[in-house]
């Protein structure tokens, strides 16, 4: 699906990623966490084409991302921005409507299937009574269910997820990366998580790539990149590691 190959990004004469390397394929989610100021959020904006690389480059199903169109892009490629704020006084509806733009409909024309795409994304998401509520009265949580609802209507098969959880609820996050999984099992879909919580990374992602200052410094399953060397390199902190008795799964308690 997507393939990054030994890519670079400078701002200015500031390089702030460098030589990262990594393939992402239909039904996975990679799990990208790293303290702050690592590059996530700048990675993520280099796999949308939104960001010029200075070096390297990125394919799309074997096609160079450079030399596609917005829209292209946008029908692949569908991005959960952690900053989500909308000031004017759009309905939920109309907002979830307006990812089915990249299938060539005007706003005010859209199909029956638009709507029903829209309307299923929004209860998938647990918004189904929200249709007729304007986004500027939502909270922080509301919202970034919203949008992620519209990444789900528009089909795009890649879903860029950035920090989709700041702002939500334990039920609700829970929710967001369950659906997450459920598509990219069931329909083959892909997505890359920037995640803060290496518990959710654990228990969702099949992959973790672990960013420090612009470069990868570990990448492969949880249970190989959440070592208590990888975590005190990365974020400074003392913490226990033990397995999960629910799942199995490897489970990080900071040690206080």
């Amino acid at each position: 699906m997507l393939e990054v190959k030994d890519i670079s990004i400078n701002y200015g004469d500031c390089e702030v990623l460098r030589n990262i390397t990594f393939d992402l394929l239909g039904g996975e989610i990679i799990a990208l966490i790293g303290a702050n100021g690592a590059g996530k959020t700048t990675l993520i904006r280099a796999l949308n084409g939104t960001l010029p690389l200075g070096s390297g480059e990125i394919m799309l199903d074997g096609e160079l991302l450079g030399k596609l169109s917005r829209r292209e892009i946008a029908r692949n490629i569908a991005v959960v921005a952690q900053e989500n704020e909308t000031r004017f006084p759009v309905t939920v509806l109309e907002f979830v409507l307006s990812g089915r733009f990249v299938h060539g409909n005007a706003f005010g024309w859209e199909t029956e299937d638009d709507i029903e795409f829209a309307r299923n994304a929004l209860s998938d998401c647990d918004l189904r009574d929200f249709e007729t509520r304007l986004m500027n009265h939502l909270s922080g949580g509301e919202r970034q269910r919203v949008v992620l609802a519209r990444a789900l209507a528009a089909g795009a098969k890649i879903l860029l997820l950035d920090e989709p959880t700041a702002n939500l609820d334990l039920a609700h996050q829970a929710m967001m990366f369950r659906l997450v999984r459920e598509r990219c099992v069931h329909s083959k879909y892909a997505a890359i998580v920037i995640t803060h919580d290496l518990n959710l990374a654990s228990e969702f992602a099949n992959q973790i790539i672990l960013l420090r200052d612009g470069r990868i410094a570990a990448q492969g399953t949880p249970k190989e990149v959440l070592t208590a060397e990888n975590i005190v390199s990365s974020f400074r902190v003392s913490v226990l590691l033990d397995q999960n008795p629910a799942s199995g799964n490897i489970r990080v308690t900071n040690v206080f």
